[in-house]
C-alpha cells in the first residue's frame, strides 16, 4: 500500500499538470457554451414560491424585493415580525402576487420545520429555498471568554441552513427547484476577527457541495458568496464575545477599511439572475471570486495582507487598513450612503 502511494505521489502531480494545460481550454469552451445557454433559458419565476430567510433586512429583504419584481410569490421568515411585515407590502407593490409573513427562529429546527409546512399548506408547493440569514462577530479568537457565547454564529449560519433545507428536500424534488445558499467570501479568506463567521461560512459551502452531488439531479444548488455588499453587517451590527449584538462603526471602518461595499441592490439582481441560470456559484461583485484564485496560489501573501490591515493597530479600531481610508479620502466613493450613516435601527 505505501509502494502504490508513492507512486501516485510521484506519478499524480505531474500527469494532472499535463492535463490541466491541455484540457482547460476545452473546459473552459464547454463552460462558455453552458453559460450561453443557461443565459437563453433563464428560469422565469413568476408565478412560483419563494422562501427567503433573513428576509427582514439587508440581502433576505432586497431579494424579495426582486423575486417580487419578477412576479413570484414569496414566504418572508425572520424573527422581526414587523419588519417582514413592512418588507411583504413592499414586496407586493413591486409585483408579488402575495407575500406570507412567518415569524421565526431559524436556529430552531421545530421553527424551520414549521416554516417549511406552513409555505406549503398555504401556497401548495415550494420552488426556490434562499437559505439567507446569518449573524457575524468581529473578535479575536483569544478575547472570548466563554466559547459558548459563538455558538449562535453557527447555529444560525450553518444549522439554520441544514434545517430548512432537509424539511424542504421533499417539495423541492417535486417542483424540481433551487436552493440559494448564501455563505461569504469569507469562507475563503483568513480574515483576523471573524474565526466563527467564516468556519461557519466555510461550512456551509461544504455541506451543498456535498448535498450536490447527492440531489442535484433533482434540485439546483446555487452557492453564493458575496463579498463586501450593503447589509446590516457592512453598517456595524455584530455580535459580541458575550452573545449579544451591537453596532461599532469605528470597528466596522477598521475591518473594511480601503475595500469598496457593493450597493445591496446592484448584488442581488446578480445574486437572482445566477440562480434563475442555474449557476453552480454565484460572487457579488464578481471581482470578488479573484481573492479564492489568491488564497489559492499565493496564501502566504493573502495572509500577510490581512494581518496588515486588520492586526497592526493600536486597538481593534484603529489598524492600518482605517488609516489608509482616512489618508486617501475615499470614503464617501467606498461606501454606500445607507453605510456611511450612523442612523440604523437595531
Amino acid at each position: 500500500m505505501d509502494f502504490l502511494n508513492n507512486v501516485l505521489n510521484f506519478v499524480l502531480p505531474f500527469t494532472s499538470l499535463i492535463a490541466f494545460i491541455f484540457f482547460l481550454p476545452t473546459y473552459l469552451f464547454f463552460k462558455f457554451l453552458s453559460f450561453i445557454f443557461r443565459s437563453i433559458f433563464s428560469e422565469n419565476v413568476a408565478g412560483k414560491v419563494v422562501l427567503i430567510t433573513g428576509a427582514s433586512s439587508g440581502i433576505g429583504k432586497h431579494m424579495a424585493y426582486e423575486y417580487a419584481k419578477r412576479g413570484a410569490y414569496l414566504a418572508l421568515v425572520a424573527r422581526r415580525e414587523n419588519r417582514l411585515r413592512e418588507v411583504a407590502g413592499v414586496a407586493r407593490f413591486f409585483g408579488s402576487p402575495f407575500a406570507l409573513v412567518i415569524p421565526a427562529d431559524i436556529s430552531r429546527i421545530d421553527d424551520c420545520k414549521r416554516c417549511i409546512q406552513t409555505t406549503v399548506d398555504v401556497f401548495g408547493r415550494l420552488d426556490h429555498l434562499v437559505n439567507n440569514a446569518g449573524v457575524s462577530s468581529i473578535n479575536l479568537f483569544e478575547e472570548y471568554d466563554n466559547h459558548d457565547n459563538a455558538a449562535p454564529i453557527m447555529d444560525v449560519n450553518f444549522w439554520g441552513m441544514v434545517y430548512c433545507t432537509y424539511f424542504a428536500i421533499p417539495h423541492l424534488k417535486q417542483s424540481r427547484g433551487k436552493i440559494i445558499g448564501i455563505s461569504s467570501s469569507a469562507a475563503w479568506l483568513p480574515v483576523p476577527r471573524l474565526s466563527f463567521y467564516s468556519a461557519s461560512k466555510a461550512a456551509v459551502i461544504s455541506f451543498y457541495e456535498t448535498l450536490r452531488v447527492e440531489v442535484g439531479r433533482d434540485i439546483g444548488i446555487t452557492i453564493v458568496t458575496p463579498g463586501l455588499v450593503e447589509s446590516e453587517m457592512t453598517q456595524g451590527k455584530f455580535m459580541s464575545k458575550d452573545g449579544g449584538l451591537y453596532l461599532d462603526q469605528e470597528l466596522r471602518d477598521a475591518m473594511v477599511s480601503a475595500m469598496p461595499i457593493m450597493p445591496i441592490e446592484s448584488a442581488v439582481k446578480g445574486i437572482v439572475r445566477s440562480a434563475c441560470r442555474g449557476d453552480r456559484y454565484a460572487t457579488e461583485p464578481r471581482w470578488m471570486r479573484m481573492a479564492f484564485y489568491y488564497k489559492t496560489l499565493w496564501p502566504e501573501l493573502v495572509e500577510w495582507v490581512n494581518y496588515l490591515i486588520g492586526m497592526t493597530g493600536s486597538s481593534s479600531t484603529d489598524g492600518f487598513g482605517k488609516r489608509l481610508l482616512e489618508l486617501i479620502g475615499l470614503k464617501t466613493w467606498f461606501y454606500p450612503e445607507s453605510v456611511r450613516s450612523r442612523e440604523l435601527w437595531l
